[in-house]
């Protein structure tokens, strides 16, 4: 089975925080609600000056998801 690329997370713990979990390489959840960002990945050096060009991108595609998710619920 493979995962979808992007999954909604919820925590009654947070009950502002809006997740949305990464399942490719570089595996990450962030948090909509503060931008917080939780990498699932330990990085070398060189890996987190190739990621930082990377990351912001991977960020917009989640928004993005989380976006088109949110609108598909309203419809």
């Amino acid at each position: 089975m493979e995962l979808p690329k992007f999954l909604l997370g919820d925590n009654t713990d947070y009950p502002n925080g809006i997740f949305v979990v990464h399942t490719d390489y570089p595996r990450f959840i962030i948090n909509l609600e503060n931008d917080e960002v939780e990498w699932l990945e330990e990085f070398s050096k060189e890996d987190e000056q190739e990621l930082e060009a990377e990351a912001e991108n991977l960020i917009k595609a989640a928004t993005a998801f989380y976006d088109r998710e949110v609108s598909r619920y309203e419809e």
